[in-house]
């Protein structure tokens, strides 16, 4: 993997490059949809490269372990075979899930013992099978098996808790430079950041990541219920010491205006669930605003779903129509709402992009800030 900068906006510290991977490029600052289990909810890969283009999609590596399981997947050739993507992936490590999800877990020097929650199985996670599961998956980029600490979280514990990440990064290091890739291209490991919400430690960790070397990293453990201004003093604090050379992603984060506050301090790629779970849930991203389309005043309204949009089903159908097929519970509600949230994501970064190389980013993120959070 290779990363290549291309401009530095003059106001902030907000960054243009490119990520090469075997692939294809991958243009940052970048949005990752998510696919948790091998899909993004309700839309076709050739949707994603066609309508959204997604130049880099995540898939979840406790999830795919679990089911398909690696076998399958191995078969297949890899996850890119096994869903049709001939774009980058990233997966998480499968951490986050390990804590968040499964029944039981318990965290101890070898690694993570927890029970699926699909069917109650016990499982061990550890840093060196991480990298081995991860491997199998054949992702092209993959994640270091960290704790993520929850939100509060006492300062002893986070202390503790970054020690160990650390020493499970050297195992991961360890594990993935003395193993090979299955399918025949490069694979590059991204360590994470961890320390709460507390600077010495988020300094303290950052030195150690930065120190390690590797191709890109990683800011975890924010995005996890603690004040958006924590987050950016956090970020802030992180993106000063991480090598400028490298990609630095900001995972499980967030919002528009999250995004926007993030690139400001040096944030290249981000990924969140939000646009997909709230647009099942009827939320809209807009230029202009947020929208509701559960709400009675979209009811006879035909205009359509977005016209500045350039995504075909934001000029075809309109507002009414979505409405009424998300009152209706009709899958394409989930379909149309999941793609124009998709699209609308690629469409903030990308032109947060060209507002950067053309020098122009932090007046039009100010702009933007104030008009993103609008209920219309």
């Amino acid at each position: 993997m290779k990363f290549t900068l291309q401009a530095n906006d003059p106001q902030s510290k907000a960054r243009a490059g490119t990520v090469t991977t075997a692939h294809g490029d991958i243009q940052t600052p970048i949005f990752m949809p998510v696919g948790t289990a091998g899909t993004v909810k309700a839309v076709h890969q050739r949707e994603l490269k066609n309508d959204i283009d997604a130049q880099i999609i995540l898939g979840n590596t406790y999830h795919l372990y679990l089911r398909p399981g690696l076998d399958v997947l191995e078969g297949a050739g890899g996850l890119h075979k096994f869903i049709g993507w001939d774009r980058p992936i990233l997966t998480d490590s499968g951490g986050y899930q390990v804590y968040s999800l499964s029944k039981v877990n318990k965290i101890k020097e070898e690694g993570v013992t927890f029970r699926s929650h699909i069917d109650g199985s016990k499982h061990l996670f550890t840093p060196e099978y991480a990298m081995d599961i991860q491997r199998t998956i054949g992702a092209d980029i993959i994640m270091a098996f960290d704790e993520c600490t929850p939100y509060p979280c006492d300062y002893k514990y986070a202390a503790n808790s970054i020690n160990m990440t650390h020493r499970w990064l050297k195992r991961c290091c360890a594990r993935f430079d003395t193993t090979e890739p299955k399918y025949g291209f490069d694979q590059t490991l991204f360590p994470i950041v961890q320390g709460s919400v507390y600077k010495d430690l988020r300094k303290k960790s950052a030195e150690f990541i930065a120190s390690m070397g590797r191709e890109g990293n990683a800011i975890g453990g924010l995005s996890v219920g603690e004040p958006a201004e924590e987050m950016y003093g956090m970020t802030e604090v992180v993106c000063d010491i991480l090598p400028a050379d490298k990609p630095r992603y900001l995972m499980g984060v967030g919002t528009p205006i999250n995004i926007l506050e993030n690139i400001a301090l040096g944030v290249d790629m981000f990924d969140c669930v939000m646009p997909t779970r709230n647009a099942r849930n009827g939320m809209l991203f807009t230029r202009n605003g947020i929208i509701n389309i559960g709400n009675k005043k979209w009811a006879d309204d035909f205009s359509p779903i977005d016209a500045e949009s350039d995504l075909y089903a934001d000029q075809v159908y309109s507002k009414a129509y979505l409405r009424h097929l998300m009152h209706s519970k009709e899958m394409l509600g989930a379909q149309i709402a999941t793609l124009h949230n998709l699209h609308f994501y690629l469409w903030l970064v990308k032109e947060a992009r060209e507002k950067i190389i053309s020098g122009e980013f932090y007046a039009w993120k100010n702009k933007m800030v104030t008009i993103l959070g609008n209920k219309l």
